[in-house]
């Protein structure tokens, strides 16, 4: 049996609740779209980085930031009050580029096995 850290259950904590916060509470329209792909906690559990991605590419995902930081009092209060955690970690936000990546080597893929000549 594997066993997790507690870096690990809280960092699973936070996206569950996160993901609820986005969908339920938070009516920024820069974040509309957001979808919480992980969260990575520090071992002293004191910082918690979290990934987001974004429908749009990288001009919408400047924006996602911006709306992540101005709701950071919001999300950092809503979840310590859901998870009650002796220390709320600080939160810091980052937009996931390996979906974006992931579809451009589908696309490449494709290009190859159809026949035509990638555009890189």
């Amino acid at each position: 049996m594997t066993s997790f850290t507690r870096a690990d259950r809280v960092s699973g904590l936070i996206q569950t609740v996160l993901s609820d916060l986005l969908k339920k509470d938070i009516s920024d329209p820069r974040l509309e779209m957001a979808t919480i792909t992980g969260v990575k906690m520090s071992s002293d559990l004191k910082l918690a980085r979290i990934y987001f991605t974004i429908y749009g590419g990288q001009d919408r995902s400047e924006a996602a930031v911006k709306g992540f930081d101005s709701a950071r009092g919001y999300i950092k209060r809503s979840l310590a009050r859901r998870l009650g955690l002796r220390y709320m970690p600080d939160l810091k936000f980052f937009w996931d580029e390996s979906f974006d990546y992931g579809s451009h080597i589908d696309r490449l893929l494709k290009k190859v096995s159809s026949g035509d000549e990638p555009d890189c």
